[in-house]
């Protein structure tokens, strides 16, 4: 495995204990399709049907972190397109997921990891 992909898995990880201490239920992670990739699926708190994309950067020591790129700078918009995509094509197939009133949405949690600790930020519904 290499130290980017350690970091992702480490990312998602967070994410994932970030997620249910909010009161989301993972359904699943690594979601691998031959249209895309979602890292974690899950339920929140009101039965919303949520894909979540994760991001995570290694913060430099001694970097202000305006100064420093963010994890959140990693999505682009092609990446968001083509995430929309992969997460309109997983719901149509499992559609027994979508509770009818709530629907699905895609939510981004950024993290930055710091000397010393880490940033857990969460965007919902960034579609």
């Amino acid at each position: 495995m290499t130290q980017k992909s350690q970091l992702g898995q480490f990312g998602e990880d967070l994410a994932c204990e970030y997620l249910v201490k909010k009161g989301y239920k993972i359904i699943d992670r690594n979601v691998w399709q031959k249209w895309g990739e979602l890292d974690i699926v899950a339920k929140s708190a009101d039965k919303t049907l949520v894909f979540v994309e994760v991001k995570t950067l290694r913060q430099s020591s001694g970097q202000a972190p305006e100064e420093s790129l963010q994890p959140e700078d990693q999505l682009t918009k092609a990446k968001l397109k083509k995430l929309q995509r992969t997460a309109s094509l997983y719901a149509g197939h499992y559609q027994e997921k979508i509770k009818d009133s709530r629907g699905w949405r895609i939510d981004l949690v950024a993290i930055s990891i710091k000397p010393g600790g880490f940033d857990v930020r969460h965007y919902k519904n960034i579609t």
